[in-house]
Protein backbone atom coordinates (compact mmCIF):
# COMPACT_ATOMS: atom_id res chain seq x y z
CA UNK A 1 0.00 0.00 0.00
CA UNK A 2 1.53 3.29 -1.06
CA UNK A 3 1.36 6.29 1.14
CA UNK A 4 -0.03 9.30 -0.66
CA UNK A 5 1.52 12.60 0.32
CA UNK A 6 -0.64 15.64 0.25
CA UNK A 7 0.93 19.03 0.12
CA UNK A 8 -0.93 21.90 1.65
CA UNK A 9 -0.73 25.10 -0.31
CA UNK A 10 1.05 27.68 1.87
CA UNK A 11 -0.93 30.80 2.68
CA UNK A 12 0.83 33.74 1.08
CA UNK A 13 0.72 37.38 2.12
CA UNK A 14 -1.82 38.22 -0.59
CA UNK A 15 -4.24 35.56 0.70
CA UNK A 16 -3.95 36.90 4.24
CA UNK A 17 -4.62 40.47 3.13
CA UNK A 18 -7.49 39.38 0.89
CA UNK A 19 -9.09 37.54 3.81
CA UNK A 20 -8.61 40.48 6.14
CA UNK A 21 -10.18 43.09 3.86
CA UNK A 22 -12.91 41.01 2.23
CA UNK A 23 -15.43 42.15 4.83
CA UNK A 24 -14.84 45.73 3.68
CA UNK A 25 -14.40 45.10 -0.04
CA UNK A 26 -17.52 43.03 -0.68
CA UNK A 27 -20.00 45.52 0.84
CA UNK A 28 -18.19 48.38 -0.92
CA UNK A 29 -18.36 46.44 -4.19
CA UNK A 30 -22.09 45.91 -3.69
CA UNK A 31 -22.56 49.61 -2.98
CA UNK A 32 -20.66 50.62 -6.13
CA UNK A 33 -22.70 48.11 -8.13
CA UNK A 34 -25.94 49.66 -6.82
CA UNK A 35 -24.62 53.04 -8.00
CA UNK A 36 -24.24 51.53 -11.47
CA UNK A 37 -20.45 51.60 -11.52
CA UNK A 38 -18.95 48.94 -13.77
CA UNK A 39 -15.88 46.99 -12.56
CA UNK A 40 -13.94 47.97 -15.70
CA UNK A 41 -14.50 51.64 -14.79
CA UNK A 42 -12.99 50.96 -11.37
CA UNK A 43 -10.01 49.28 -13.06
CA UNK A 44 -9.52 52.26 -15.39
CA UNK A 45 -9.84 54.74 -12.50
CA UNK A 46 -7.08 52.86 -10.69
CA UNK A 47 -4.82 53.21 -13.74
CA UNK A 48 -5.51 56.95 -13.86
CA UNK A 49 -4.47 57.27 -10.20
CA UNK A 50 -1.24 55.35 -10.92
CA UNK A 51 -0.54 57.57 -13.95
CA UNK A 52 -0.94 60.69 -11.80
CA UNK A 53 1.34 59.21 -9.13
CA UNK A 54 3.91 58.35 -11.80
CA UNK A 55 4.03 61.94 -13.07
CA UNK A 56 4.50 63.12 -9.48
CA UNK A 57 7.30 60.56 -9.04
CA UNK A 58 8.96 61.72 -12.27
CA UNK A 59 9.08 65.27 -10.89
CA UNK A 60 11.03 64.02 -7.88
CA UNK A 61 8.27 64.10 -5.29
CA UNK A 62 8.69 60.43 -4.43
CA UNK A 63 6.89 60.46 -1.09
CA UNK A 64 3.87 62.31 -2.49
CA UNK A 65 3.83 59.85 -5.39
CA UNK A 66 3.88 57.01 -2.86
CA UNK A 67 0.97 58.54 -0.95
CA UNK A 68 -1.05 58.89 -4.16
CA UNK A 69 -0.29 55.25 -5.01
CA UNK A 70 -1.37 54.22 -1.53
CA UNK A 71 -4.65 56.12 -1.89
CA UNK A 72 -5.23 54.44 -5.26
CA UNK A 73 -4.49 50.93 -4.02
CA UNK A 74 -8.12 50.09 -3.16
CA UNK A 75 -9.10 50.40 -6.85
CA UNK A 76 -7.01 47.32 -7.61
CA UNK A 77 -9.12 45.23 -5.25
CA UNK A 78 -12.48 46.95 -5.67
CA UNK A 79 -12.86 46.07 -9.34
CA UNK A 80 -13.11 42.40 -8.42
CA UNK A 81 -15.54 43.14 -5.59
CA UNK A 82 -17.82 45.05 -7.98
CA UNK A 83 -17.59 42.20 -10.51
CA UNK A 84 -18.58 39.70 -7.80
CA UNK A 85 -21.50 41.92 -6.79
CA UNK A 86 -22.64 41.96 -10.42
CA UNK A 87 -22.02 38.21 -10.65
CA UNK A 88 -19.94 38.98 -13.73
CA UNK A 89 -16.49 37.68 -12.92
CA UNK A 90 -15.27 36.73 -16.34
CA UNK A 91 -12.23 36.27 -18.50
CA UNK A 92 -12.41 39.69 -20.16
CA UNK A 93 -12.33 41.55 -16.85
CA UNK A 94 -9.47 39.39 -15.59
CA UNK A 95 -7.44 40.00 -18.76
CA UNK A 96 -8.18 43.74 -18.70
CA UNK A 97 -7.12 43.92 -15.04
CA UNK A 98 -3.90 42.05 -15.78
CA UNK A 99 -3.03 44.18 -18.81
CA UNK A 100 -3.71 47.43 -16.97
CA UNK A 101 -1.62 46.18 -14.04
CA UNK A 102 1.30 45.87 -16.48
CA UNK A 103 0.66 49.42 -17.72
CA UNK A 104 0.58 50.59 -14.11
CA UNK A 105 3.94 48.92 -13.45
CA UNK A 106 5.30 50.55 -16.60
CA UNK A 107 4.09 53.99 -15.52
CA UNK A 108 5.64 53.68 -12.07
CA UNK A 109 9.03 52.51 -13.30
CA UNK A 110 9.01 55.00 -16.20
CA UNK A 111 8.44 57.76 -13.66
CA UNK A 112 11.34 56.52 -11.57
CA UNK A 113 13.57 56.09 -14.64
CA UNK A 114 12.85 59.65 -15.76
CA UNK A 115 13.53 60.97 -12.26
CA UNK A 116 16.92 59.25 -12.16
CA UNK A 117 17.80 60.33 -15.72
CA UNK A 118 17.15 63.99 -14.86
CA UNK A 119 19.53 63.60 -11.92
CA UNK A 120 22.13 61.94 -14.20
CA UNK A 121 21.90 58.82 -12.03
CA UNK A 122 22.03 56.43 -14.95
CA UNK A 123 22.86 53.36 -12.87
CA UNK A 124 19.67 53.91 -10.87
CA UNK A 125 17.74 54.57 -14.08
CA UNK A 126 18.92 51.23 -15.44
CA UNK A 127 18.03 49.55 -12.15
CA UNK A 128 14.49 50.98 -12.39
CA UNK A 129 14.28 49.62 -15.94
CA UNK A 130 15.49 46.22 -14.72
CA UNK A 131 12.79 46.29 -12.02
CA UNK A 132 10.20 46.97 -14.73
CA UNK A 133 11.54 44.05 -16.72
CA UNK A 134 11.35 41.85 -13.62
CA UNK A 135 7.76 42.89 -13.07
CA UNK A 136 6.80 42.14 -16.67
CA UNK A 137 8.60 38.81 -16.62
CA UNK A 138 6.65 37.61 -13.59
CA UNK A 139 3.44 38.08 -15.56
CA UNK A 140 4.89 36.50 -18.71
CA UNK A 141 6.29 33.46 -16.91
CA UNK A 142 2.96 32.88 -15.15
CA UNK A 143 1.08 33.06 -18.45
CA UNK A 144 3.51 30.69 -20.18
CA UNK A 145 3.48 28.24 -17.28
CA UNK A 146 -0.31 28.27 -17.16
CA UNK A 147 -0.31 27.57 -20.91
CA UNK A 148 1.60 24.33 -20.32
CA UNK A 149 -0.38 23.44 -17.17
CA UNK A 150 2.36 24.20 -14.65
CA UNK A 151 1.08 25.49 -11.30
CA UNK A 152 2.34 29.04 -10.70
CA UNK A 153 0.13 30.41 -7.96
CA UNK A 154 2.92 30.27 -5.41
CA UNK A 155 5.86 32.57 -5.68
CA UNK A 156 8.02 34.88 -3.68
CA UNK A 157 6.38 38.06 -4.94
CA UNK A 158 2.79 38.48 -6.04
CA UNK A 159 1.59 41.83 -7.35
CA UNK A 160 0.62 42.93 -3.84
CA UNK A 161 4.09 42.20 -2.46
CA UNK A 162 5.67 44.14 -5.35
CA UNK A 163 3.36 47.10 -4.69
CA UNK A 164 4.24 47.01 -0.98
CA UNK A 165 7.97 47.14 -1.85
CA UNK A 166 7.31 50.03 -4.26
CA UNK A 167 5.36 51.93 -1.60
CA UNK A 168 8.05 51.39 1.03
CA UNK A 169 10.85 52.59 -1.24
CA UNK A 170 8.86 55.66 -2.33
CA UNK A 171 7.82 56.60 1.20
CA UNK A 172 11.34 55.95 2.54
CA UNK A 173 13.60 57.09 -0.35
CA UNK A 174 16.75 55.86 1.43
CA UNK A 175 15.48 52.36 0.56
CA UNK A 176 15.17 53.04 -3.20
CA UNK A 177 18.26 51.10 -4.21
CA UNK A 178 17.41 48.09 -2.05
CA UNK A 179 13.80 48.11 -3.25
CA UNK A 180 14.78 48.27 -6.91
CA UNK A 181 17.31 45.46 -6.48
CA UNK A 182 14.65 43.30 -4.83
CA UNK A 183 12.20 44.02 -7.66
CA UNK A 184 14.73 43.52 -10.45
Amino acid sequence: MSEEKTQEKPIVFTDRVRGAVRGILDPTGQFLHRLGIHPDAVTMAGLVVVAIASVVIATGRLQLGGIILLLGLPFDALDGAVARAMQRTGKFGAVLDSVLDRYADGFIFAGLSYYFAVLDQYEMMLLAMAALLGSLLVSYVRARADGVQVETKIGLFTRLERIVVILIMLLIPDLLTIGLVVLA
